[in-house]
């Protein structure tokens, strides 16, 4: 885990949801088809995942794990931790001109998250170190 750029931790319970069935003319890369999503029963939500940005995704021990490339952590935003694309991980012809750029998500929903190795954000805290950048 220590070689992803950027890896986020969602609590316990939870799930990774593909869109299996779903067809797309784009490529599929890393782990997700068209539409990736944690699903997080105790809040019943489904929250929607950058796909063309997963590198990684795992939910074995009941707890969602998901890996991006490209992205970055930005901090704590009006209560939400906020991700940006930085870089695409495909041609730009091969990605939808739809694609989001600045992933938001409620800290209830995370564990942690750990760029490059180092455990930079931990449920139940506020503190964001200043060089996340």
């Amino acid at each position: 885990m220590n070689d992803l750029p950027l890896l986020v931790e969602f609590v316990a319970p939870s799930s990774i949801l593909r869109e299996r069935n779903r067809v797309s003319m784009l490529p599929i890369i890393g782990n997700g088809p068209p539409g990736t999503f944690v699903h997080l029963p105790q809040h019943g939500l489904r929250v929607s995942l950058p796909t063309d940005q997963i590198v990684f995704a795992d939910d074995a021990g009941g707890r969602a794990r998901v890996g991006f490339g490209g992205m970055q952590f930005v901090g704590l935003e009006d209560g939400q931790l906020v991700f940006v694309r930085v870089r695409e991980l495909l041609p730009e012809d091969q990605l939808s001109p739809a694609r989001s750029h600045r992933m938001t998500l409620d800290p209830q929903w995370m564990e942690k998250v750990v760029v490059e190795g180092r455990e930079i954000w931990r449920a139940g805290t506020d503190y964001v170190p200043q060089n996340v950048r």
